[in-house]
């Protein structure tokens, strides 16, 4: 077995995202969140009330102030002190996106403003050494898009090859690795059959035809990409959930592979061909017996959000990604709110263990992106679940390293620059011992 098995290479980072960060943001979900912030604060109990600590929470997710993003976190203002705690955690790599409404703030007139921000901001992570993954779409629209139907309409989809063209003209040269969108399955998911998001529509058509908008949408500005740089990677952000079944009756399997099918491969059947390589985001499992219209999972530990928690199972969700396209896979997003950091460095642990197991068995994986950098605005559930390495005060703004944290950032040295005395962290024994 060789010492060391991540590369030098390796991409070892934390994900943020534009409209979650940034503040000062204007675009269709800016006016959602002024539309529903009373209802969503006033249904806060009704869905979270059986937590053990919302007697904790419910003061502020019962805030209508909460499901208002203002000035989010202010990483506007503050990116240049926010890449310097990444490097200080001992990290190389930055995934973040560009918040569309900002670079084309009308239909078709681009803001000078708008781009250069996002010039500086990309020269200023080549300053501090950050390796910078840049997500083009995630989630937000502007707001005449969105008046036009956004990814509703197949017309539109010349809107969003526009906006890629002016990305890929600036900034084309300027990065290496590319994400066009986030999340698409979900994004119709949620905002077109199931209605928790903008624009709240509940249809199986609407959802069918948005996520087959957006497989025409990232094979489009794939090409309008490489055009520009030949040398660019190109790749999807793509929630992945570890279905698996509680029993092994016949009509378990067979929602299996259902559910396999529409959430984790379907996007992916039909983008593969213009894709680089997978971003995958992982948060949870979930198990299920027969058709049964919920997952039962075994929920031994709890985020802050109730989601159950099995950071372990991430091996299982790469190794099918693996399997099925044999294509290069980074870890886009992987996380939990926890914001007593009661779990997050045993979560980083198994995390860990189950990349050496994957890297041991030949997969093609080249990076780690944690969520968050930052305490964020977590969309409509607002800024009461905690998410980041760096806890920050709203009020102030000032910003802290979380203690598991800080030892994710001694992890992190250990494994990129192991001293004459100090073992690489290459085994699973070796992670134990150090937790």
């Amino acid at each position: 077995m060789p010492k060391v098995i991540f590369e030098d290479d390796f991409l070892w980072g934390a994900s943020i995202a534009a409209h979650q960060v940034e503040g000062g943001n204007d675009n269709d979900w800016t006016d959602w969140e002024h539309q529903n912030a009373v209802r969503l604060a006033k249904s806060a109990n009704s869905k979270f009330g059986y937590l053990g600590d919302w007697p904790k929470l419910k003061k502020v997710a019962e805030d209508p102030k909460n499901y208002v993003s203002g000035s989010a976190v202010n990483h506007k203002k503050y990116y240049k002190k926010d890449f310097e705690l990444l490097k200080k955690l001992n990290l190389n790599t930055l995934r973040f996106s560009i918040e569309w409404s900002r670079i084309e703030p009308e239909e078709g007139k681009f803001s000078k403003a708008g781009l250069q921000y996002y010039k500086t901001y990309l020269n200023e992570l080549k300053r501090q050494g950050v390796t910078p993954v840049v997500t083009l779409w995630h989630f937000t629209l502007p707001k005449w898009f969105a008046a036009k139907g956004g990814f509703e309409k197949r017309a539109n989809l010349k809107d969003f090859e526009r906006y890629v063209g002016m990305i890929s003209k600036v900034f084309g040269h300027d990065f290496k690795y590319v994400l066009t969108m986030n999340e698409p399955v979900l994004y119709a998911l949620l905002g077109y059959k199931e209605g928790r998001f903008p624009p709240q529509k509940e249809s199986y058509f609407y959802a069918s035809r948005v996520v087959l908008n957006l497989t025409s949408a990232h094979k489009r500005a794939a090409k309008i990409l490489l055009k520009f740089n030949q040398d660019l990677k190109i790749g999807v952000a793509h929630n992945m959930v570890d279905f698996y079944g509680g029993d092994e009756s016949h009509s378990t399997r067979l929602n299996l592979k259902i559910l396999h099918y529409l959430n984790n491969n379907f996007f992916l059947n039909r983008t593969k061909r213009h894709l680089d390589f997978i971003g995958v985001n992982y948060y949870f499992a979930e198990r299920h017996y027969g058709f049964g219209p919920d997952s039962d999972n075994p929920d031994k530990n709890r985020n802050d959000l109730g989601w159950d928690m099995q950071p372990a199972r991430i091996e299982n969700v790469i190794n099918r990604v693996w399997e099925k396209y044999k294509l290069p896979i980074l870890i886009t997003e992987n996380g939990l709110a926890d914001e007593k950091d009661k779990y997050r460095k045993w979560w980083l642990a198994e995390t860990l263990k189950a990349m050496i197991k994957l890297k041991r068995s030949g997969v093609d994986l080249f990076g780690y992106c944690h969520w968050s950098l930052l305490d964020n605005f977590e969309w409509a559930e607002g800024f009461w679940p905690k998410f980041g390495l760096i806890a920050v005060d709203r009020k102030t703004q000032a910003r802290k390293i979380r203690p598991s944290a800080k030892w994710w950032a001694g992890i992190m040295l250990r494994i990129q620059n192991p001293g004459p005395r100090t073992k690489p962290v290459s085994t699973i024994k070796e992670v134990e011992r150090l937790r």
